[in-house]
């Protein structure tokens, strides 16, 4: 899934942010269409609600479940999960931010049910999980 991610964050012709391209590459590995990608164009550089990294918001958005582990681990790997925080320290760039959480990400899919996130609408993504 990183690969995926990586290879469309910033490419032409779409220019992803990083929330869509880690978004982009769950819909390709998994099949979920319940978000479009252009949904999350407002929320990439920092514009994430509070301040969150894009990528780490995209991944809780796809396993609101999993939110707090996935901050936890994107956390431990970058240094924050917030997009000015981790700027600032330049030791991590925006592309190692979508790297980060699109690894993350396919970790929760490979051990999460997907059938029943896809059954049952109430386990479907939902933006306030992830404030």
């Amino acid at each position: 899934m990183k690969e995926l991610a990586l290879n469309v964050f910033r490419q032409p012709p779409d220019r992803l942010n990083c929330a869509q391209s880690v978004l982009f590459a769950w819909r390709e590995v998994v099949g979920d269409t319940a978000i479009t990608v252009a949904e999350l164009k407002p929320v990439g550089a920092g514009r994430a609600p509070e301040g969150l990294c894009g990528a780490i918001h995209a991944a809780c958005l796809l396993a609101p479940g999993q939110a707090e582990d996935l901050k936890a681990a994107f956390a431990a790997g970058v240094g924050s999960l917030y997009c000015k925080e981790i700027r600032a320290a330049k030791e991590h760039s925006c592309a190692e931010c979508v790297a980060e959480a699109s690894e993350i990400l396919a970790g929760v899919r490979n051990h999460a049910d997907l059938g029943a996130i896809r059954a049952d609408p109430q386990l479907r993504p939902n933006p306030d999980h992830c404030e």
